[in-house]
């Protein structure tokens, strides 16, 4: 991967090349940003740009022995630790144990998600999480000696799911990492991270896309898309590439994704509690609660923007307040009547509420239903 490969970031991808050309290279990173943004395809530029034997004009070479080996994410002193989950076949899992399912993922795209993972690897219903275990091999990982490279570089994706035992040890080695040892930590939660960790790393803020880059972005990826659609859908998205995607997936009927899943799920809630058909509500719960934590914890997120959207739709009429796709703004134009401002709080309290209690384990079949029926007197109150 090589800088001119990446979509956007063009300042922090300058500020990267100076601290190679001034030698004031940092043995920790963290790259924070959203997701959706590009933030490991950069990493791996700065990676391959740091061991490059012939940089050129600002960028690695794309042609050297490092390069080649960079570009297939098969660099003998490239390393990626990244959330995991146990297997029938696999009780301790470690990043290792995926990586070639790992380089498959990350070749195929330049952004990037945690759900889209998940579901790469088969395992969206369960939660990734980067184990304790893996600990042990970080601090092997640092140890060894490099092969080729000048630098050893461990790309750690999502430390915020990292058990709290690998995050102390995680803590030891970036305190004193052998020479030439470079940490870049890429998280969409930094808040979240140990404030020993943080303290000891330098944070660099990866923007959100701006219009055009995540224009340019889609075309290639949908190039015969229109360009009314096209800035629709980036209008909905935020910056956020995936989100952009997935939407644009939705809306031409081209596969099943998240947020298609989200919305037949949300519709289907919505309207077995308003009808309180106890069959369909339980049906529904169900489909609900085979999913992993992750995705009702996704599910949750996308409701309570849903609902915030048809609040706006219902008090506003201008069209610039509003994001929605084109499947969520035909169901919205009757949803809307039943979000206003006497039960909008109450709602955002019990979405709220329920994923605060999902963090916490709970019981997702008990925990729908009661929402679900909760919904069910809340939809019907009336607006004055």
């Amino acid at each position: 991967m090589q800088f001119k490969d990446i979509i956007g970031h063009k300042q922090t991808i300058s500020a990267l090349i100076d601290t190679v050309e001034k030698n004031r290279i940092s043995h920790a990173l963290i790259f924070y940003g959203q997701e959706g943004i590009g933030k490991i395809s950069l990493a791996i530029a700065y990676a391959q740009y740091l061991n490059c034997t012939n940089k050129q004009n600002g960028d690695s070479c794309g042609e050297c022995k490092s390069c080649k080996k960079f570009a297939n994410i098969a660099h003998p002193d490239l390393h990626f630790v990244f959330p995991v989950v146990k297997t029938p076949s696999i009780s301790n899992p470690v990043s290792l144990d995926f990586i070639n399912q790992w380089r498959e993922f990350v070749l195929k795209s330049k952004f990037h998600g945690y759900n889209e993972w998940l579901q790469f690897i088969g395992s969206d219903n369960l939660q990734g999480s980067i184990y304790a275990q893996e600990s042990q091999e970080i601090i092997r990982i640092i140890n060894l000696k490099t092969f080729e490279a000048q630098y050893k570089v461990v790309i750690i994706y999502l430390p915020e799911k990292m058990n709290i035992t690998a995050a102390n040890k995680l803590l030891k080695a970036i305190e004193e990492p052998p020479p030439y040892t470079l940490f870049i930590l890429i998280t969409e939660d930094e808040a979240s991270l140990l404030t020993t960790i943080r303290s000891r790393t330098q944070l660099i803020k990866i923007n959100n896309l701006s219009v055009d880059e995540l224009k340019e972005a889609l075309k290639e990826e949908f190039n015969d898309t229109d360009d009314v659609t096209l800035n629709d859908i980036i209008k909905i998205s935020a910056g956020n590439y995936i989100y952009a995607r997935q939407t644009l997936q939705q809306e031409t009927n081209s596969g099943e994704n998240i947020l298609s899943e989200n919305f037949n799920l949300f519709t289907d809630m919505m309207r077995n509690s308003y009808s309180l058909n106890i069959q369909e509500i339980t049906n529904t719960v169900e489909e609900i609660s085979k999913l992993g934590r992750e995705r009702q914890k996704s599910f949750i997120e996308y409701s309570i923007r849903f609902l915030r959207e048809n609040f706006i739709l219902n008090i506003s009429d201008d069209k610039n307040l509003n994001y929605l796709t084109k499947k969520e703004a035909e169901f919205s134009s009757k949803f809307k009547q039943f979000i206003h401002k006497k039960n909008i709080d109450k709602l955002f309290e019990e979405f709220n509420n329920a994923f605060f209690d999902i963090t916490r384990n709970a019981a997702p079949k008990i925990l729908f239903l009661d929402l679900c029926l909760k919904l069910a007197k809340l939809l019907k109150v009336k607006p004055d």
